[in-house]
């Protein structure tokens, strides 16, 4: 049996509807329910759904041989684990944003506020700048506007919500999308894998 970790939401609703072009019976999936463990037509696949964070611990650990997570995540967990085909879904960009003089204005340590501590502390550490990083885990647009951070670093999609608040992007760290990820002993044991990724990848549009 194939264990797939699923990130609650809009991410595994994609990979749900790019895994029946590849031929699995996935009927159970699409309905409401609050079950966390489900099957496919056939059987032979289980999918467990979980916080998009814990997505690449599941994997790691192998009780997932793969799954379906944004590469923001990826990057900010730092798991041990295999990248293999980027889906084009999900497109997003993480993002330095703060106002327009925030960085210029910024004297000594600079304040960021953000959900992604480890990637902020990568990003401004390969600059050589200090930073004070400050972990928040929602409404991260508000550092800047009360004055907790100097900037943010956030995922940015439409750009609605900082032009809302009057926040500007300052720099992009990257750009991110879904991506499938697989435990690498799987990868060597269970042969299935190969064929089944081949076709994901033939039906990315």
């Amino acid at each position: 049996m194939i264990t797939v970790a699923l990130a609650k939401g809009r991410l595994a609703q994609k990979a749900t509807e790019l895994l029946e072009k590849c031929g699995l019976q996935l009927d159970e999936l699409k309905v409401e329910t609050r079950k966390l463990v489900l099957f496919d037509g056939s059987g032979k696949y289980r999918f467990v759904f979980v916080k998009p964070s814990d997505v690449p611990t599941y994997v790691e650990r192998g009780v997932a041989d793969f799954g379906v997570v944004g590469k923001d995540t990826l990057l900010e967990a730092d798991k041990d684990i295999y990248e293999t085909i980027d889906l084009k879904f999900g497109a997003c960009r993480l993002c330095v944003c703060g106002y327009p003089d925030s960085l210029e204005k910024a004297g000594g340590i600079l304040r960021v506020g953000t959900k992604y501590p480890h990637v902020t502390k990568e990003y401004f550490g390969s600059r050589g700048k200090t930073v004070d990083i400050i972990k928040l885990n929602g409404s991260v647009e508000l550092g800047p506007v009360i004055g907790l951070s100097d900037v943010i670093v956030d995922i940015v999609e439409s750009g609605k919500t900082l032009e809302a608040n009057g926040l500007k992007v300052l720099e992009e760290v990257c750009k991110c999308s879904a991506r499938v990820v697989v435990n690498r002993v799987s990868l060597k044991t269970k042969k299935e894998l190969v064929p089944l990724f081949e076709k994901i990848a033939a039906n990315i549009q």
